[in-house]
């Protein structure tokens, strides 16, 4: 005898299939994210609950599983506060969908919404210094077809400071390399902007489409493999990866440094504000829905501070039994306030 699906498996089917894509249009980037919150999210209630996933229903599901879902992914997944937000942003979508679709279970949403996100600790934005990038730009061998792709493609990422999946969505006609130079980027939300390529850039983009035969109206992705499929996020990150370590005996530094392909978007903005780009212009140039985001690439600016501190006269002596009674009266003005 057939089994009939359960209501969790039919709002997860429309969930996906309809609300999604359909009602709020969200990006597919975001419908994977979404999918793998959920499928890591139904093979730990199934194996909590000792049941198959098809027979999961929502009385398998309450806040305190769900809180022991995202103490999962810390502990036993090795998860951060930022990857146990991601998921729980997931869910709590999923709750607001039920809770409009299913009224039978509002309770159960408000509950599951009422579960916090977790605090998490700001990460310090690195970034890499001018010599760093110019020895990881010169490490590979144009001699080779592979090394003219990776030498276009680390160019284009430190010129227009991507996001590593916009840089992977690039197709030849989103590239304009006659004056004026510039590239047509898809970002979050669909977001569409334009971003101002060096003429270095786009002199090496036009020798990179003729080396590979791409015809400039083709509709497949710019970077690929040897196989001629689309490079991955993964593939980007091997590929800066291996060329930090061949520059590192030219730029030690390196050896220090985590490298990933956002670090060359945190070495874009810093580069910028360097050379004395306002904020608005580089929060348009990067994609950021608000300022505040750009705001602190002000906070790491080492050659800024440098500069600063540089400029910045000596504080003359002062008497040492004069600075003891203004320590002293300072200390008895601040406990009589309290």
């Amino acid at each position: 005898m057939k089994s009939r699906s359960t209501a969790l498996a039919r709002a997860l089917r429309s969930f996906f299939a309809d609300h999604l894509p359909a009602v709020r249009g969200v990006s597919p980037h975001t419908v994977c994210s979404y999918r793998d919150a959920f499928m890591l999210l139904l093979r730990f209630l199934a194996a909590r609950r000792g049941l198959p996933v098809v027979r999961l229903d929502f009385t398998d599901v309450s806040p305190q599983q769900i809180v022991a879902f995202l103490q999962h992914l810390e502990r036993e997944r090795g998860n951060g506060a930022a990857t146990r937000n991601a998921r729980l942003a997931a869910i709590h979508s999923f709750a607001r969908f039920v809770a409009t679709t299913s009224p039978e279970h509002l309770d159960l949403c408000q509950r599951i919404m009422a579960v916090p996100f977790k605090r998490a600790r700001p990460r310090l934005v690195e970034y890499l210094e001018s010599g760093e990038v110019a020895a990881i730009l010169a490490a590979p061998q144009r001699t080779t077809a592979d090394g003219r792709r990776d030498h276009a493609l680390l160019l284009t990422l430190f010129n227009t400071g991507a996001r590593v999946q916009e840089l992977l969505d690039l197709r030849p006609a989103d590239l304009q390399l006659v004056r004026p130079f510039q590239v047509r980027l898809r970002g979050k939300g669909r977001k569409e902007r334009f971003c101002p390529l060096w003429p270095h850039t786009a002199k090496v983009l036009r020798a990179f489409l003729a080396d590979v035969g791409v015809d400039a109206e083709s509709a497949g992705q710019v970077f690929r493999n040897h196989r001629g499929d689309p490079l991955t996020r993964f593939g980007v990150r091997y590929i800066l990866r291996k060329y930090a370590r061949a520059a590192s005996s030219f730029a030690t530094t390196l050896a220090t440094k985590r490298i990933h392909p956002h670090v060359v978007r945190h070495t874009t903005a810093v580069h910028l504000l360097q050379a004395g780009v306002d904020m608005i212009t580089i929060s348009h140039w990067l994609g950021h829905a608000n300022v505040e985001t750009t705001n602190r690439y002000a906070a790491v600016d080492l050659e800024t501070k440098r500069a600063a501190v540089a400029k910045a006269r000596p504080i003359g002596k002062v008497d040492p039994a004069v600075a003891a009674w203004r320590r002293d009266a300072t200390i008895l003005a601040w406990l009589e306030a309290l």
